[in-house]
C-alpha cells in the first residue's frame, strides 16, 4: 500500500499542468505522508448538495489532507483511511459515481516496499515515476466531514511492480487530457475503466539509492 509520495513541483506550475486555478496555493514542493496537505484538484463543489449546475466545471487546486475519516465502526476512528481497495464498498461507492467527489491528486513519484534488502539490512525502498508524464495524477475520491480529506485509488500492480513484489498499486490516470475529464466529469460506468495498472513501459523504477532507470 503506498504512504509515501512527491510532488516536486510548485502550485503555479501544478495549476497550469492540470488545468486549475489555485488561489495562490502555498506548495513549494516535497514529500507527502497521510496525515499531511496536499494540493488536490476537483471540480466539485464542497459542502454543496444537488446535481451540479450546467456547463463546464471550474478545477480548483485546493489543499486536503490525505487520510479520510472512518466510518463509526472502525476500530480507530482516529486514523484516516488513505487507500480505496474495495470499489464497491458502500463507504466509497456513493462518492465514486457522483463525479463531484472525484479528484486528481499530483504527484512525480510514489515509493513502494519491495523484496530484499539494501547493502545495510534494511527493506528495500523503490521510487516509481512516469516516463511518458513527469508531473501525473492519481485517480482519487475526496470527503467532507471535519477534515477535508482525500484517499488515493488503488488497483492491481503492472508486471513491473509484481516483479517487486507488489499486489496493488495507486491508479495513475493517462496523460490524455481526455481521460482526466472524464475521471472529473464523467460518468462511473466510463471513470472506473481508469483504474487500471499504469503500463510497465511508461514507468521508472528506482531504488532508493539508484538513479531512476
Amino acid at each position: 500500500m503506498t504512504l509515501l509520495y512527491r510532488l516536486d513541483a510548485h502550485a503555479p506550475a501544478i495549476a497550469a499542468r492540470f488545468g486549475a486555478s489555485s488561489r495562490n496555493d502555498p506548495w513549494a514542493g516535497g514529500h507527502v505522508a497521510p496525515g499531511g496537505f496536499a494540493p488536490v484538484v476537483t471540480t466539485g463543489r464542497e459542502f454543496v448538495a444537488g446535481p451540479r449546475p450546467q456547463g463546464t466545471p471550474t478545477r480548483r487546486m485546493i489543499p486536503r489532507v490525505w487520510g479520510v475519516p472512518p466510518p463509526p465502526s472502525a476500530g480507530d476512528p482516529a486514523r484516516g483511511i488513505a487507500t480505496v481497495r474495495n470499489l464497491d464498498s458502500p463507504f466509497w461507492i456513493g462518492n465514486l459515481r457522483n463525479s463531484e467527489f472525484r479528484c486528481l491528486v499530483p504527484a512525480t513519484a510514489f515509493m513502494e516496499w519491495g523484496k530484499g534488502v539494501d547493502r545495510e539490512g534494511k527493506r528495500r525502498q523503490y521510487w516509481i515515476a512516469c516516463a511518458d508524464q513527469p508531473l501525473f495524477a492519481f485517480a482519487a475520491v475526496w470527503k467532507d466531514s471535519e477534515v477535508p480529506s482525500f484517499a488515493l485509488i488503488t488497483c492491481p500492480a503492472s508486471a513491473a511492480l509484481r516483479e517487486l513484489g507488489r499486489e496493488t498499486m495507486p491508479a495513475i490516470v493517462p496523460a490524455d487530457p481526455a481521460a482526466m475529464h472524464i475521471w472529473l466529469n464523467g460518468g462511473w460506468d466510463r471513470a472506473r475503466d481508469l483504474i487500471a495498472p499504469y503500463p510497465s513501459a511508461m514507468t521508472e523504477i528506482r531504488a532508493s539509492r539508484d538513479k531512476l532507470k
